[in-house]
């Protein structure tokens, strides 16, 4: 095997290992995530989710599984990837701060019995923290990722939010979890909505 090659197969490794080793911690926030967006959607609410760069990625495909499907056919479910919208977050940026590009979306399209799904993988972007803040203020419930120690986000949670922690330093590691995260939560939705075994 080359140098090359080694340094990849460790990556697969180490992703592996991070996923099996978190399954027990997770499984009960993910539920309880799930179980949180499924009571909002059958109250007639929606999603709203954000993060920045690999979690702004990540914000879009969950938006993305919501609005089309995720493995099995079923009507959209709703959801706004807020980093979507270019227009809206560059003039938000240009004009105000880029702390505010997601707090004012909420504070502008979130309703009382929202869900914010928010993810950050320092969980200290400013952005993200503001996004929090507006939908608490808002009425919304709070899913919110983090990784490492958790950063500033954990303490802006109440005991009715969900925290998903991935204690890691490495923001790839981090975003893989995330990843299989939001498949669970996907899936978990399925099976509550739909009753699939």
């Amino acid at each position: 095997m080359t140098d090359l090659s080694a340094r990849i197969a460790n990556h697969f490794e180490e992703s592996g290992r991070l996923k099996l080793e978190l399954a027990e911690l997770l499984a009960t926030p993910i539920a309880n995530a799930a179980e949180i967006i499924v009571q909002a959607l059958l109250n007639e609410k929606k999603v709203l989710a954000c993060g920045n760069g690999g979690s702004a990625s990540s914000a879009q495909y969950f938006a993305s599984r919501m609005l089309n499907r995720y493995e099995m056919e079923r009507p959209g479910l709703a959801a706004i990837a807020l980093p979507a919208d270019i227009a809206t977050l560059t003039s938000i940026a240009n004009d105000n701060h880029f702390e505010q590009v997601f707090s004012r979306q909420i504070s502008a399209l979130g309703h009382h019995g929202d869900v914010l799904l928010a993810l950050s993988t320092s969980g200290n972007s400013k952005n993200i923290l503001h996004a929090i803040t507006a939908a608490k203020e808002s009425g919304l419930s709070v899913i919110a990722f983090s990784g490492g120690d958790g950063g500033g986000l954990v303490e802006l949670l109440g005991e009715d939010d969900i925290h998903i922690g991935v204690p890691h330093e490495n923001p790839a590691r981090i975003q893989e979890v995330y990843i299989l995260t939001l498949h669970c939560i996907c899936d978990a939705i399925d099976c509550l909505l739909l009753g699939v075994n």
